[in-house]
């Protein structure tokens, strides 16, 4: 097991990265204050992995809301099915939330958790590569809105991260690619030896090396942790971290929640980020090359769909919540490793980035 540790200021908590920490009660402990513990997990996740989480809970007044699994239930509706089990069960503002499952799962249960009685203690326990990198580490909590991805929510951290590798080996094919997504983004954005070790490792990440994983893990959630530790609440670098997630949400609100996965849509937003970094003359045509190339070895998406048309991409983009004061503000590429978050793009160049693409797919 490794053991890193998120800082921010005068509170830290630690992740736990290793194969078989699900059911190990030692983990949990510590970070539970009192008796009452809500598991909020899903319908897919449920069959393979409440059982050893209760057993780890033993001595504990235990309860479990399950959910439908996902991103079309990443509603007000259904996290309000959250706070029907905490109150129902008479959970105190002592009690503590348990997030067991992917992103999805995450992001509702710390939302809960942050609204509860004006905020009650949380764990992570992701379950998917996605949330193992990055929704599990950071704080950021919230739901979907029909005009906006993640438009309603909060900054508010767990008590600890448990990610367990092992549950890696019961995660479809699909969803495994939709986390190297985000495994990449860390190499783009700030780590270039990182993504030099991912074009030399691709192919065992996809086989579901164990060494490889854990490296893998590691390294973005050792990323992750940086950046947040530097910027808790998104004032400024942290947005770097939402790379190719302006293109991103727009794909996942306008196709419908759902049907395309949160990593298969950061990875089309990812190139479409590079071709207008190079378009701009930031980024050369190598490494938008060495981008693409690394991103359809994962098994992901490298254009966007061919129903958003370019009027639709920069209606959906206007909704994003780095737009200030009206102006939209993206995260470009001046190298491998090396992101920024402007608005002093060229608009002209934006359109002609969108036309290349809407041109490429007919």
């Amino acid at each position: 097991m490794q053991t890193l540790s998120v800082e921010l200021g005068d509170r830290r908590y630690p992740i736990y990265i290793g194969a078989g920490l699900i059911g190990r009660p030692e983990l949990y402990r510590p970070h539970i204050g009192a008796s009452q513990v809500m598991i909020v997990t899903n319908e897919t996740v449920a069959p393979l992995y409440l059982a050893p989480v209760r057993k780890a809970l033993e001595g504990f007044a235990a309860a479990e809301v399950i959910l439908p699994d996902g991103e079309q239930y990443k509603s007000l509706a259904t996290l309000n099915r959250i706070f029907d089990g905490l109150l129902g069960h008479r959970f105190s503002r002592r009690c503590t939330l348990i997030a067991l499952g992917g992103g999805v799962i995450g992001d509702m249960a710390g939302f809960a958790a942050a609204c509860y009685q004006r905020g009650v203690p949380f764990l992570q326990v992701p379950t998917t590569l996605l949330a193992q990198v990055d929704s599990s580490v950071g704080g950021k909590t919230g739901v979907n809105h029909p005009l906006g991805k993640n438009m309603i929510g909060a900054f508010y951290q767990p008590r600890c991260v448990i990610a367990d590798t092992a549950s890696l080996d019961t995660l479809p094919e699909r969803e495994l690619s939709a986390g190297i997504a985000e495994v990449i983004k860390y190499g783009l954005i700030r780590d270039p030896e990182f993504f030099l070790w991912l074009e030399r490792h691709m192919e065992q990440l996809r086989q579901r090396d164990r060494v490889a994983l854990a490296f893998a893990i590691e390294r973005s959630c050792r990323n992750k942790a940086e950046v947040v530790a530097a910027d808790e609440l998104e004032a400024g670098q942290r947005a770097l971290l939402n790379l190719g997630h302006t293109f991103g949400h727009a794909i996942e609100t306008g196709m419908g929640y759902g049907e395309w996965l949160h990593g298969e849509a950061v990875a089309a937003g990812m190139c479409m980020a590079a071709h207008l970094s190079r378009r701009l003359g930031w980024l050369d045509e190598s490494a938008e090359t060495r981008i693409r190339a690394l991103v359809e070895r994962a098994g992901l998406p490298t254009d966007p769909p061919a129903s958003i048309p370019p009027e639709g991409f920069l209606r959906l983009m206007a909704v994003d919540k780095k737009v200030l004061e009206g102006r939209l503000r993206l995260v470009l590429l001046r190298g491998i490793g090396d992101a920024v978050v402007t608005d002093a793009f060229d608009a002209g160049a934006l359109d002609a980035t969108l036309q290349h693409f809407s041109a490429a797919r007919l």
